[in-house]
Parts: structure tokens; C-alpha cells; sequence
């Protein structure tokens, strides 16, 4: 590329545009969440005891663990980001895959919780949970529709870090154009924002 075509590439772009852009977009799935949130509230008003009930059913020590995982690949995230603005692509590469594993590892954990709870009877539909309160009915449903949309949320975060990576590999997003990487942070860290949420809500109920 020529310094003339260098130089149109670096007008045409809009960092700060795209910042905002990004923003906005997380501030839409916050309103999803929120609403989500809002009528889990709601039901566990109207049914206290019985969402405790449901809740021991619930592992606290996966949940704990899967907590300290997405803890961790938010840290690994921004340590890549921060790696790749002082040119260390090598080692930001590292930090994305190391990213991507510890996403991997909370979606292994959750299908060997799901599993579990499909195999005990407590999934919509089953039999075993039907025969269970409706406040208990609320919780597992709540429960299934909120973890599963939050685990398409995990899904689609390793797909954006996997193009960022390839994209890093090949000089694309460099130390002088990072912001689609730090996008892909933003939206890496709202995952982990909704689960700190998710996570005394279904978990630690008293």
C-alpha cells in the first residue's frame, strides 16, 4: 500500500464512530438481559420459597467455577488488547487463544450441568418437573431460557475473538488499528457482566 492510499485508508476510518456504535449495541442487549432480569424478579417475588427449593437443585460449586472462568478470560481479554497496543502481537495472540479456552471450558461445564439436570428429569417438558410446583416449573424455565441464551452469547463472543485473531495474525488489526479488538473486549466483558448477574440469581438463592 502507498503512502497516498495509507493515508485515505487512515481518513476513512471512524474509531470513535464505531466506539459509539458498539456501545449502542451493548446497551440494546442490556435492555434484553434487562427485561429477562426484571421478570425473573417478578416470579421470585410471587413464588420465594419454591425458587429456593428449585435452586438447591443447582450445582453453587459449578456455578462458583464457571464465575471464576469467565473472571479470568475478561482479564486475559484486556491483558491481549492492552498486549497488541505495545506491539506484543505475539503475545496477544496467546491472550486471545488462552481467551477462547477458558470460553471453551465454561461451555464444556455448562453442558456437563445441563446434562445432568436432562438426566434427573428437570427440563421443560419432562415428566419429573411437571409434577413439581409451579414456582419450581418458573424457576427451571427461567433458569434454561436464561443460561441458554447466555451461552449463545458465550458462542458467538468465541466466534468474534476467533476473527479477531485471525485478523491479528494477519496484520489486519494491528497496534495502530485495534478498536475492532477492543469492540470484541467490550462485548466479551458484557458476557461476563450478564453471568455475575446470572449467577447469585439461580446459584445463591437464600
Amino acid at each position: 500500500m502507498s503512502s497516498t492510499e495509507e493515508t485515505i485508508h487512515h481518513a476513512h476510518r471512524d474509531d470513535e464512530g464505531s466506539r459509539m456504535g458498539m456501545w449502542l449495541f451493548l446497551f440494546t442487549e442490556l435492555l434484553l438481559f434487562g427485561g429477562m432480569f426484571l421478570a425473573y424478579s417478578v416470579y421470585r417475588y410471587m413464588h420465594q420459597a419454591e425458587f429456593h427449593i428449585a435452586a438447591k437443585e443447582l450445582s453453587t460449586l459449578m456455578g462458583t467455577l464457571n464465575t471464576l472462568i469467565l473472571l479470568t478470560s475478561s482479564l486475559t481479554m484486556a491483558l491481549a488488547i492492552a498486549a497488541l497496543q505495545n506491539n506484543k502481537k505475539v503475545l496477544s495472540l496467546i491472550l486471545q487463544g488462552t481467551t477462547l479456552v477458558f470460553a471453551l471450558w465454561f461451555l464444556i461445564n455448562k453442558y456437563f450441568e445441563w446434562s445432568a439436570k436432562y438426566h434427573h428429569g428437570l427440563f421443560p417438558g419432562a415428566d419429573v418437573l411437571m409434577e413439581k410446583s409451579p414456582g419450581q416449573i418458573l424457576f427451571f424455565g427461567l433458569y434454561y431460557v436464561m443460561t441458554g441464551l447466555h451461552g449463545l452469547h458465550v458462542i458467538i463472543g468465541m466466534l468474534i475473538i476467533s476473527y479477531m485473531s485471525l485478523g491479528t495474525a494477519k496484520n489486519k488489526i494491528t497496534a495502530d488499528n485495534h478498536v475492532r479488538l477492543e469492540a470484541a473486549g467490550l462485548y466479551w466483558h458484557l458476557v461476563d457482566i450478564i453471568w455475575i448477574f446470572l449467577f447469585p440469581l439461580f446459584y445463591l438463592i437464600s
